[in-house]
């Protein structure tokens, strides 16, 4: 089932072309607030339970709708480092050419945390911020897949953990290089839009079969197959958990692809992941 938010934060359900407005379905009170949205993680956490009721309900041409992010302020933003080894090996000159230097420690597979306010809907422009254009530093896209956590947990095993996740989504994270915390580096406003919805985890047999594509002015920029990742999505989420509990509606970036580079004003970013749908976002 693909879940999206549109217009008002109302929750439809994609179906092809069209959208379903389910919103009154919920079992449990709605808000369109998205700061007081709860009903967004009970959702998350007992969609199994759920499913049948959004079966039925009169729909209308997606093009009429427009859709938000597909998460409604989850307590964290979690990111997975240095999970595809051509990214790592690409990171030496990136890294050379921006820093002047590589930092041995940023090459190896870990998580850290982006800040939500960074979360943007697929079609909000990325907005690059003035002082980092103006000091000249390099800001790259890094396009990925997205895990959308359902029933959270502390210390998940990883032989449990993709019953953890409610669905997976597409993400950018863009990226300043810099000598900036990670942290800082990628939590400007607007520096996570994703989307277009959220395809739930019955309907993604297997998260490392997938392929991601990126396009740059129509230039192809990434195209990578999630079984390439290094630590594969439910290793992630066992790791995620061994640090802090994940509560549902956490977002986990699962790690950037190779074939980054530098994104400017004026920019048409695509980006796709097979089966979960794509969006475009401009850059100014």
């Amino acid at each position: 089932m693909k879940l999206a938010i549109f217009d008002r934060n109302r929750l439809g359900v994609v179906d092809g072309d069209r959208i379903r407005d389910v919103t009154g379905a919920l079992p449990f009170p709605y808000d369109e607030d998205p700061l007081t949205a709860g009903w967004w993680r009970r959702l998350c956490r007992d969609f199994p339970g759920l499913r049948d009721r959004f079966a039925d309900s009169p729909s209308r041409p997606l093009h009429e709708v427009q859709l938000r992010a597909p998460v409604l302020n989850p307590t964290k933003v979690i990111a997975a480092a240095s999970n595809y080894a051509d990214h790592v090996a690409e990171m030496h000159g990136v890294q050379e050419r921006t820093l002047g230097a590589v930092e041995p420690w940023m090459m190896n597979f870990d998580i850290f945390l982006k800040a939500p306010s960074s979360i943007a809907g697929p079609g909000e422009d990325i907005v690059l911020p003035k002082d980092v254009v103006a000091a000249g530093h390099e800001i790259h896209h890094e396009s990925e897949l997205v895990v959308v956590i359902g029933r959270g947990g502390k210390d998940i095993p990883v032989d449990v953990a993709l019953e953890h996740v409610f669905g997976y989504t597409i993400g950018l994270d863009i990226t300043v290089r810099s000598p900036a915390d990670r942290s800082r580096r990628k939590s400007y406003d607007t520096f996570s839009p994703l989307g277009p919805w959220i395809t739930t985890a019955d309907d993604v047999p297997d998260p490392g079969a997938l392929t991601i594509d990126l396009t740059v002015n129509g230039e192809t920029r990434q195209h990578v197959h999630t079984g390439d990742m290094i630590t594969p999505v439910a290793a992630i989420v066992a790791y995620a958990s061994q640090c802090m509990t994940l509560v549902p509606g956490d977002v986990l970036f699962t790690g950037a692809p190779p074939g980054v580079g530098p994104i400017v004003t004026g920019d048409d970013l695509h980006t796709s992941i097979s089966g979960l749908g794509e969006f475009r976002t401009r850059v100014r």
